[in-house]
């Protein structure tokens, strides 16, 4: 058998399949963190993506296994997002702050995939992959430019990404508010408390934003 022309073929009928089903799971995954029932069997989660139960296992050992793919899944489409919404700016205060704002937007754009983030809490400030990496780069960069006088990166990491929950948090509870105005508020206070002046803050914070990235 020629195995270098069958993988010059790309994927088989049955890798798609494969692919689908997997696909299924983790997006049922998604949906019952969104709801916060991580409390469900196997067989909900099999039932909620329409595949068969024995089909569960031969993508995953555990249904932790599972949730730990559909936070993945959620950060992977964040991080593409953020990338994207910051690529033109060279200031990295503004970097930052572009990506708080669009984020705290992000909650009415995709409530779900909030949801997800919300649900994983604070653990999201401590992972190596996803949020926390690229906001405390942000974070160094500025702090070595002089834009932001903080004494530690990481304290700062975990003070922006408390604020930031709490921010999505409180729209997620208020669906009147303002997710714009109140995204911009948040932001150009956590710029204060990274040592930047109120005037400043505040104008860096009234800037247009770039369209929304494609997700």
């Amino acid at each position: 058998m020629n195995t270098e022309a069958t993988a010059e073929r790309g994927p088989t009928r049955l890798d798609r399949r494969k692919e689908r089903t997997r696909a299924a799971l983790v997006q049922a995954g998604c949906a019952f963190l969104a709801e916060g029932r991580t409390a469900v069997s196997i067989q909900q989660i099999t039932d909620a993506a329409d595949v068969g139960f024995g089909s569960f296992y031969n993508h995953f050992d555990s249904k932790e296994a599972l949730f730990e793919a559909a936070v993945q899944s959620v950060m992977d489409v964040y991080v593409a997002f953020r990338d994207q919404a910051v690529a033109g700016y060279d200031d990295p205060a503004e970097v930052f702050a572009v990506s708080f704002r669009m984020t705290g937007r992000l909650q009415r754009q995709i409530p779900e995939l909030v949801r997800v983030m919300l649900n994983e809490g604070t653990r999201v400030l401590v992972q190596d992959q996803g949020l926390a990496p690229r906001a405390l780069h942000d974070i160094e960069v500025a702090v070595a430019a002089g834009r932001f006088d903080i004494e530690s990166p990481r304290l700062g990491l975990m003070a922006a990404g408390g604020a930031l929950l709490g921010l999505l948090q409180l729209l997620d509870a208020d669906p009147d508010l303002d997710a714009g105005e109140v995204s911009d508020l948040m932001t150009a206070r956590v710029l204060r408390g990274f040592g930047m002046a109120k005037a400043e803050a505040d104008e860096l914070c009234s800037r247009p934003l770039p369209a929304q990235p494609e997700l």
